[in-house]
């Protein structure tokens, strides 16, 4: 990446360094003056934005388990052009999550306590193992690539041997620690609203982060096509936005008979804050991606494409902060909104997990490329760059 590049201050770039200062400037008072003085946290409501963003960057990255056991494990080639940004997200969604619990934890120095003080009857503790094992494949799936700058052949080989069982391991722990985020909210029955609470909270995690990975790996390569002048495997991404309104539909389903089987369908048609969120959650989340990808024209419309991994991505960011958010407001019987502080911080890391992003992708071999001749949609016939496999 040349020094100039760098040095060169655009409009973003000043924006992205305000961040920065601003989140290491609030991160400077959390650890100095305590959670008390730089949250809006309370015993009433002990876990606010930074729980719920961490359930948004563990659900987001889970393509990076999908990808790799679609390709590795049953052999569907075709979609090798993805695994290595899909694994990449995966790395430094986790890495955020890690970063923003240690800033959370009301002892943060005490963070290394689960390696060594175990308590297997706790749902917190296997979250901890599994998110600090899966971080751990992660950077053994992703390895290669640092290794390929450098030429070291040996560990690459070596990598490639045991690389079905790295898969295997992956999926195993992504499994426990997606759905077991659901498992967190089983003992609070009496506090999230009935709209969100059910028995079956870890399968409704499991299966709309599924959706919500896939939509993302396609927002991210419509962003990555456009920033670095790339075509799109349009047929790739297409068959992964039939998966995703498969998925959604089977949620949806899955939702609305427990809502109607467990007797609760009555908050269904109760007009107050949590319904409309709820609605807005389902509409933006749901109907409207159904509606977007479910034809093979609109999946091959890169315009709508992208619409629609925006609205599942949408969809599931509501969720997630109305179980952790909306829906324990009204028993908690005090109002929660994220501090200064509180939303400086988790800025400071999405634009340094952006900025992280992209230094990997400008020096290291994520996409692989050749050169072919691209319709635009106005006809015009242009040579780009399009991303393949190796």
């Amino acid at each position: 990446m040349k020094t100039n590049s760098l040095l060169k201050f655009t409009f973003w770039k000043i924006v992205a360094v305000i961040i920065i200062v601003a989140g290491f400037i609030s991160t400077y008072y959390r650890f100095t003056k305590g959670l008390g003085a730089t949250t809006n946290l309370s015993d009433l409501v002990p876990w606010g934005l930074w729980i719920g963003f961490d359930f948004l960057g563990v659900g987001l990255a889970a393509a990076g388990f999908t990808i790799a056991a679609t390709v590795h494990i049953f052999n569907l080639h075709r979609f090798e052009p993805i695994v290595r940004p899909a694994i990449l997200t995966a790395f430094i969604g986790y890495s955020l999550v890690v970063g923003l619990l240690v800033v959370d934890l009301g002892r943060p120095e005490n963070f290394w306590h689960p390696l060594v003080m175990w308590n297997i009857h706790s749902v917190m503790f296997e979250i901890t193992w599994c998110i600090i094992c899966y971080t751990t494949v992660l950077m053994l799936e992703f390895a290669p690539v640092v290794l390929e700058k450098f030429n070291l052949k040996a560990p690459i080989k070596l990598l490639k041997k045991i690389s079905i069982p790295i898969v295997i391991a992956g999926v195993l722990f992504s499994t426990l620690h997606q759905s077991s985020f659901g498992s967190l909210y089983l003992i609070v029955p009496g506090r999230l609203y009935p709209l969100w609470y059910s028995s079956l909270l870890p399968v409704h995690f499991y299966i709309s982060c599924i959706a919500a990975g896939i939509s993302m790996i396609i927002f991210e390569s419509y962003i990555n096509a456009r920033a670095f002048n790339t075509g799109l495997r349009l047929n790739i991404l297409s068959e992964l936005a039939v998966v995703v309104v498969i998925v959604l539909a089977i949620e949806f389903i899955l939702k609305i008979s427990d809502l109607l089987l467990s007797g609760k369908f009555n908050y269904l048609i109760t007009l107050n804050m949590e319904s409309f969120l709820f609605y807005l959650e389902i509409i933006i989340g749901t109907f409207l991606p159904i509606i977007l990808l479910g034809s093979k024209r609109n999946r091959e419309n890169k315009g709508i494409l992208f619409i629609g991994a925006i609205c599942v991505i949408c969809g599931f960011i509501l969720n997630r902060m109305n179980v952790c958010m909306t829906g324990m407001a009204a028993s908690s019987g005090v109002s929660y909104f994220p501090s200064f502080d509180e939303i400086s911080i988790t800025f400071m890391l999405v634009v340094l997990a952006m900025i992280a992003f992209n230094l990997v992708v400008q020096n290291f071999q994520v996409f692989t490329y050749t050169e072919e001749h691209v319709i635009q949609e106005n006809g015009v016939v242009e040579t780009k760059k399009i991303i393949t496999s190796e």
